[in-house]
């Protein structure tokens, strides 16, 4: 860089370096330009730094560490060898200018106009800072030898109190001394963390989409582990036993539907038409019931059971011909005795008696008389039994 820029500079025809000397000089001007318009009054413009926090006295702002001026920088003393340097810089919040110089003695920044220092200052010593040594204590320690035995004590005591903490910066400036090594084992412990947080929330997700669940989830703990590990989910009974106690409730089940509320003799009613369906329903014939009117009833009494079947006692009963004017005829009744019957006498609802035979076989038909002359005994009405009766 530094041959290209010379060799791009131009050298005017009249130009002679025994003379002259430099460009610079050629030209009258001051290789720092316009930093140093004011040089012949020992002024040099500079970029000052602001060493700490203050208070602009103009405009009351504040104004941090680390913004920038383009501040007059001149000597005003020396303090020893040192030379004191003073700077005059213009607030960029206000029309106020700023001065401030250095402090050899100690080692800070001085405002001198125009602004306050934030306090944020602490005690060296108090902050186990070492504390630069004063000019008077350097005289002492080189003249005074009781001082100088005196100050020798004190750092040695000093010293061993400060040994530990020593010890404890040593070892870990030793620890972190390879940090290439350091940084490998760092950069693989991030690997493997997050090689097991990326298979943590694959779980997660597939937990979710399994169980549907759209809330995140929380990680689990020990004491999470140690509670389910407590917890046993197993059914009551097993699938053999569901089917022994299914059968077994079968088995001790009713074959009949149960019984509706209401009065018993509606259930028995009923069961006694289911009962009639299964067959043909009976007949006064298959009974044996005969009917006769009540004043036959009253003066020949109940009907006596006859002897046997006749010729046609095979064959289903047939209502006989109606002789002597039907069942107005004169004439005892018919009194045939039915084996195995039973004699019976029924009150119907209107008080007309009702006697008969039950069982025995059906009553024979009605014969011819002798020499083909019908029989004069009154026919034997067979009627259905009436809807309701009442045992007299």
């Amino acid at each position: 860089m530094g041959e290209r820029k010379g060799t791009n500079k131009y050298y005017p025809p009249d130009f002679d370096p025994a003379k002259h000397g430099s460009l610079n000089k050629y030209h009258g001007s001051h290789p720092l330009r316009e930093r140093a318009r004011k040089l012949a009054q020992g002024i040099l413009i500079i970029r000052f730094e602001m060493p700490f926090n203050i208070w602009c006295d103009g405009c009351k702002n504040h104004i941090g560490m680390g913004v920038r001026y383009n501040a007059e920088k001149k000597k005003v003393g020396t303090y020893y060898t040192t030379p004191i340097y003073r700077f005059r810089m213009k607030c960029h919040l206000c029309v106020n200018y700023i001065e401030m110089q250095t402090d050899p003695a100690g080692c800070d920044y001085v405002i001198v106009s125009g602004a306050r220092r934030k306090e944020e200052r602490w005690d060296m010593g108090d902050n186990q800072q070492v504390v630069p040594t004063e000019r008077e204590e350097k005289e002492k320690l080189e003249t005074d030898a009781m001082f100088r035995l005196e100050h020798g004590v004190a750092d040695r005591a000093a010293l061993q109190r400060a040994v530990p903490t020593l010890a404890t910066l040593q070892e870990a400036q030793s620890a972190w001394k390879d940090d290439f090594a350091l940084n490998s084992r760092l950069r693989q412990r991030f690997r493997e963390e997050k090689k097991t947080l990326r298979e943590e929330e694959e779980e997660a997700a597939a937990l979710q989409a399994k169980a549907g669940l759209s809330i995140p989830l929380v990680p689990e703990a020990a004491e999470d582990r140690r509670l389910a590990a407590l917890l046993k989910y197993h059914s009551p009974d097993s699938y053999e036993e569901k089917q022994r106690m299914k059968r077994t409730e079968i088995s001790s089940r009713s074959w009949f539907p149960p019984a509706p509320p209401g009065r018993p003799g509606e259930t028995l009613r009923k069961l006694g038409g289911a009962r009639t369906l299964r067959g043909p329903p009976p007949t006064p014939a298959g009974l044996g019931i005969v009917r006769r009117r009540s004043a036959e009833a009253g003066a020949e009494g109940p009907a006596e059971p006859g002897g046997g079947h006749g010729a046609g006692g095979d064959r289903p009963p047939q209502p006989p011909a109606d002789a002597g004017g039907g069942r107005g005829g004169g004439g005892p009744p018919c009194r045939r005795h039915l084996p195995g019957g039973r004699l019976f006498r029924l009150r119907l609802r209107g008080g007309e008696p009702l006697s008969g035979v039950l069982g025995g076989g059906f009553p024979p038909l009605p014969r011819a008389g002798p020499g083909g002359a019908p029989n004069n005994t009154p026919p034997v009405i067979y009627t259905p039994p009436p809807p309701s009766l009442k045992a007299a």
